[in-house]
């Protein structure tokens, strides 16, 4: 199940999110929408870097049940400069926000793709053509 805090005025199609959710894992994720400086201010809380990005995850280590289910973790999206970064690529602010989840719901799956061998990236691509979504993050950042 997807749990969705939009702090932002920004709307858009959240459906993909919640079957890429549900392909992902049977746990409850969180997702936190937010802006630059919202982004910013947890970038530097918990990772000490006093700048803004565009997606960042907090898995849960035991926080116990909701719901029924364990939950997965927090994944927290920089909405603000997802849709600038749709403009510039010419695709859907849906896409691009599919494709952040994806990355973020995937280091709460334990993938690193700064510390594994393409693991992180492999399932990136196989999700990407199955939900139909553009370039993957990791592709871009290379």
């Amino acid at each position: 199940m997807l749990e969705i805090n939009n702090e932002t005025n920004i709307c858009f199609d959240i459906s993909i999110l919640e079957r890429i959710a549900e392909s992902l894992t049977p746990k409850n994720i969180e997702l936190i929408l937010t802006d630059n400086e919202g982004i910013k201010e947890l970038n530097i809380a918990f990772r000490s870097k006093d700048s803004t990005t565009d997606v960042l995850s907090f898995p849960f280590d035991d926080m116990g049940i909701i719901d029924g289910k364990l939950p997965l973790g927090s994944v927290v999206i920089n909405l603000q400069m997802a849709k600038t970064i749709s403009e510039e690529l010419k695709h859907s602010l849906e896409s691009e926000v599919a494709l952040l989840f994806i990355h973020g719901g995937l280091h709460l799956l334990g993938y690193d793709h700064e510390k594994d061998n393409g693991e992180h990236r492999a399932k990136e691509q196989q999700l990407m053509e199955l939900f139909n979504l553009p370039k993957s993050l990791i592709d871009r950042n290379q």
